[in-house]
Formats: structure tokens, C-alpha cells, sequence
């Protein structure tokens, strides 16, 4: 080796990149291989029970039904049936059947209320959890489920958020270095800082995608940060979200090799167009894996959002490489090149965006009610108005790029291309929201409640921290969910619950919301509010035979 020069070593560099990709697409191979084959849908929710809830029934049934609106897959030991005296009356595993799933149950368990509780997973790899009760022969006091809490701990919920917008910044810092240096780099300059922020994007990339992997154990099963066991974590990679994320990796692996030459100097045209592919490809990863793939229309849907992350890469990805890098190093020639070029690319990506926004918000949120009458229709409004207000940016630094003089004091430009960059941040914590949120068109259609809002806070008193949440937040019957948890964000254990509901405005006096205990730490309530205005909700939570608090809400009812 030593006596090889360095035209002698370029035979044996290119062998070993083609070594290297072929290593990462065995590696996507293999996650394409060992995926299951399942079948799209949305987020799911519970059409009916057998027996049904609050239903009183002559003889202990043998099996509970639950039926769904999608097909769900099971989480491990989720399903609970708790009979009267607070054993598990459930037997067995439960079996999955598309959307039905089936309990056993122990029909010897006696008479009284039964409570069932389960979570399970849709198609789009988000949870679905809720409970109701039955009684056998004549109601009696509800159980208590004393197994663990059937929801994700908030440090996980929103570890999620975070790894899905640290995800979306890798790819933009991963894509606009490598489409810059590909096309528009001057070859004077030094390609040391681009390389360097690419190589940053590639490791926050990988980093976010296995992030992802390990947060979605305890968000699916429920349970902290570090409730990560082999099962939880072999169902995981098992299912449609772990092969995406699994590929993504095999392809960022296979690409990593094909981007150091890149990052060197200009490559040829066969491996820019193998680098294309492979980003291609791994774009395909983030639709399959969430909502898109399970739309109405799957092929529209996931198509539409590539396109949408794609033009969101390369144009903000540009942005920060023409920010941060080519107003400040490149001279009056070569801006005067690469300005004109870059405007035009810049148009191409916000077209792409406009048109793949417009297709998904037709898709997911279907009606125009559901914009302003569900969580994500609020949203998809929030990044509408950031998209316009970007967009008037943009106008300002285009009209700049197509001045004489432009090239000659770059600072105006570089200035806008910053506030461009702000805004659109901003824009991917939406995103990094909207993804985790139920689409509207779901929540604008639930068979299991009225289609309307929903409301939720979080409530704090010096023992404890109170999650309200209640749905559909509209005059008439809503269901109330309670979650206390201590001030690190662990469940707390609840003694006693009490809550009641006034409306001062019409004279309506505080009513008592029955509360069933389904946990430790979670309650739920069925409330008729019968008149809308400004609901005053208090909640009194005793967590010991001497400690309790009081805390309150105001919530809009509709």
C-alpha cells in the first residue's frame, strides 16, 4: 500500500463505496424482508361491544367483543376484563381478527359490574385506549383496574414530538449541503463547512430514526422512557413502522458511502443519480410509517407527502446553505450564477409544496368543519398562515435575487433567506405536531361520540398534576378523562376523586360528575352539559387519607 499513488487508490475507494452501499441495502433488504404484509387504515376507534357498555345482562358471557372501525394489532397484556370482586376475569390471550377482537372470559366470575379496559394499535402506529363497564345480573360498585396505566407517560408522548422534528431537521441539513455541493458549489471554494453540517444531518437523522424506534415501545404499550423490554421492542421492529424505520437506516447506510466522494469533489453522473434514488426511497420511509398509508386514498396520500418532504428538504435545505454558506464566501461572478438558478429551484420546490399540501389537507381533513372543529384542522390552519407568512418572505428574496445589484451587496438577501429559515422552523414543530395528531378526518367522524371538539390541559396543584381531558367538549353528553401524576411526571396514586361541572352565566348550580376509577391514577366520567358558555370544571383529588387539593377549569362549550 504504500508504494500506490493516489490514482492507484481510486480503483480501490469506488470498490469500497459499491461495497458499502450494497451493505445498506442488505440491510433495507432485510427490513423489507422480515416486515409484515398489513393492511392500511386509519386511526381506529372502538363501533360497538358485546356486550355493549352499561349493558346489564341475565348470564355471565363467555367472551367479550370488541369491534373497531379499523383493523388494530394487539399490545401485550393491554386487554383487561376485571370482574366484580377486582380479580382479572379474562382468560388467555385475546384473538385478533381484522377489526374484531375477542376476550375470553371466565364465565364463573359472579354476578355485579365488570369493567373492560384495552389499548391496542392502528394501522398508523398510534395507540387506542378506552374502557366502559357491563353487568352481569344487577349492577354493583365498578372495579378497579390496579394494573399498570394504559397510557404513554407526557415525557414519552412528547419524546416522540421532539425525535420527529429533530428527524425532519436532520433530512433538511442531509439534503440541501448534498443537492448544493451536487450542482451549485463553486469548485474554488472549500467544501469543508457544507460536508461538515451534511455529516451533522446524516448522524441527527440516524439518531432521531432509532430514537423513534426505542419511544414507541413505551407510546405504544404505555409506560416511561425506559419501559423498553425485548418483547415490546421485537413487536415494534415486527410491525409496518419498525421495517419503515428499519429501511430508512439501510438507506442512509448505502448513501453515507456514495456522499463522502460527493462531499469531496464533483462525482459522476451515475452516482448522483444512485444518491437520488436512495433519497428517493428512504422519503417513501416517513409516509408508510404514519398517517398517509393508512388515508382513504394510501397511494395519493403517500405519494403527496413525499413530495411534500422532498420540496420541503431541498427548499429550506437550500436556504440554509445559502444562508450560511454562499452569500458569505462566493464572489459578484459566481452569486450572479448561482442566484438566478437557485430562484428558480426555489419556485419548483414551493409549488410542489403548495400542490402536496393541498392533496393531503383535502384527504386528511375531508370536510371544511373539520378545520376549525378538530385538533388537526386547527393546525393544518396554524401552518397555513406560517406558509403564507413565509411565502411573503420569500416574494421579498426573490424579488431581491432578480436585482442587478444583488450579487454586489448579498447582505439584504441573507438576511431574508434567515427569516425564511426561522419561520419554516417554526412550520416543522407544527408538522412534527400535526403527524402525531389524530387526522380530521377520523376525529371529525367518530362512531363512538359526537364529532366535534375536544379540550385538554393540564392542571397543577402542590401535590400533584392533573391531565382533563374531555370529549367532545360540545353541549350535550361528553366522556371525561382524568390522569394525576406526581411533579416528576410519574402516575399518582388517587384515594378518592370528585369532580363537578357550573355554567354561573345561566344560573346553572355546580353538578356532580359521577367518577369511575379505572387506575390508579386515571378516572372517567360521562357529564351532560345541556347549555353552551364558559363551564367552570373542579376537580378534588385526595392521593392519602389527610392529602388533598383542589384544582379548576374553565372550558368553552360549543
Amino acid at each position: 500500500m504504500a508504494g500506490m499513488t493516489v490514482a492507484d487508490l481510486r480503483p480501490l475507494r469506488r470498490r469500497l463505496a459499491r461495497a458499502g452501499v450494497l451493505a445498506g441495502l442488505l440491510v433495507t433488504l432485510l427490513g423489507l424482508l422480515l416486515g409484515p404484509a398489513t393492511p392500511a387504515s386509519a386511526h381506529a376507534v372502538l363501533v360497538s361491544s358485546s356486550p355493549a357498555a352499561s349493558a346489564v345482562v341475565p348470564s355471565a358471557p363467555g367472551e367479550v367483543v370488541l369491534t373497531f372501525s379499523e383493523p388494530v394489532r394487539k399490545v401485550p397484556g393491554k386487554i383487561r376484563v376485571i370482574a366484580p370482586d377486582g380479580a382479572r376475569a379474562d382468560r388467555g390471550e385475546p384473538s385478533f381478527s381484522g377489526t374484531v377482537v375477542t376476550v375470553p372470559v371466565d364465565p364463573s366470575a359472579g354476578r355485579g359490574t365488570y369493567l373492560v379496559s384495552y389499548r391496542v394499535i392502528s394501522a398508523d402506529s398510534h395507540p387506542v385506549s378506552g374502557a366502559f363497564t357491563y353487568s352481569v345480573g344487577a349492577p354493583s360498585t365498578p372495579p378497579t383496574d390496579t394494573g399498570t396505566d394504559n397510557r404513554a407517560d407526557p415525557v414519552v408522548a412528547n419524546g416522540v414530538k421532539v425525535a420527529k422534528y429533530l428527524g425532519y431537521a436532520g433530512l433538511l441539513l442531509l439534503v440541501g449541503p448534498a443537492l448544493v455541493l451536487g450542482a451549485l458549489w463553486p469548485r474554488r471554494l472549500s467544501r469543508r463547512g457544507p460536508a461538515r453540517l451534511a455529516w451533522a444531518g446524516l448522524g441527527l437523522l440516524a439518531f432521531a430514526t432509532v430514537a423513534e424506534l426505542w419511544l414507541q415501545v413505551p407510546y405504544t404499550a404505555g409506560g416511561g422512557l425506559l419501559d423498553v423490554d425485548g418483547t415490546g421492542l421485537g413487536t415494534v421492529l415486527g410491525s409496518t413502522y419498525g421495517t419503515a424505520h428499519l429501511v430508512r437506516l439501510g438507506l442512509l447506510a448505502a448513501a453515507a458511502f456514495l456522499l463522502r466522494p460527493l462531499f469531496a469533489g464533483p462525482v459522476g453522473r451515475t452516482d448522483a443519480v444512485i444518491l437520488a434514488i436512495l433519497g428517493g426511497a428512504a422519503l417513501f420511509t416517513w409516509p408508510l410509517a404514519g398517517h398517509p398509508a393508512a388515508s382513504p386514498a394510501p397511494a395519493v396520500s403517500v405519494v403527496a407527502d413525499v413530495v411534500h418532504l422532498g420540496a420541503m428538504a431541498v427548499w429550506l435545505g437550500g436556504l440554509v446553505m445559502l444562508g450560511g454558506f454562499l452569500l458569505r464566501r462566493a464572489d459578484e461572478r459566481e452569486l450572479t450564477a448561482i442566484l438566478p438558478v437557485w430562484s428558480r429551484w426555489a419556485a419548483l420546490a414551493v409549488a410542489a409544496l403548495l400542490l402536496a399540501g393541498t392533496v393531503q389537507a383535502l384527504i386528511e381533513v375531508a370536510t371544511p368543519a373539520a378545520l376549525v372543529d378538530t385538533t388537526y384542522g386547527r393546525l393544518v390552519l396554524a401552518k397555513i398562515g406560517l406558509f403564507v407568512l413565509v411565502m411573503a418572505v420569500a416574494a421579498y428574496s426573490r424579488a431581491l435575487t432578480r436585482r442587478a445589484d444583488t450579487a454586489r451587496r448579498p447582505r439584504a438577501v441573507r438576511r431574508a433567506v434567515w427569516v425564511e429559515v426561522a419561520i419554516t422552523a417554526v412550520v416543522l414543530g407544527v408538522t412534527a405536531t400535526l403527524v402525531q395528531t389524530t387526522p380530521a378526518r377520523t376525529a371529525a367522524s367518530d362512531v363512538a361520540g359526537p364529532a366535534a371538539g375536544y379540550f385538554t390541559a393540564t392542571l397543577s396543584s402542590p401535590l400533584y398534576s392533573l391531565q382533563v381531558e374531555l370529549d367532545p367538549a360540545q353541549r350535550g353528553n361528553n366522556s371525561l378523562h382524568l390522569y394525576a401524576y406526581t411533579k416528576d411526571n410519574r402516575p399518582q396514586p388517587v384515594v378518592e376523586w370528585k369532580a363537578t361541572a357550573a355554567l354561573p352565566s345561566a344560573g346553572i348550580e355546580p353538578i356532580e360528575i359521577p367518577l369511575l376509577p379505572l387506575t390508579d391514577n386515571h378516572a372517567y366520567g360521562d357529564v351532560n352539559l345541556p347549555a353552551a358558555g364558559d363551564w367552570q370544571l373542579r376537580f378534588t383529588v385526595r392521593t392519602s387519607d389527610i392529602d388533598q387539593a383542589t384544582v379548576s377549569a374553565t372550558v368553552p362549550i360549543r
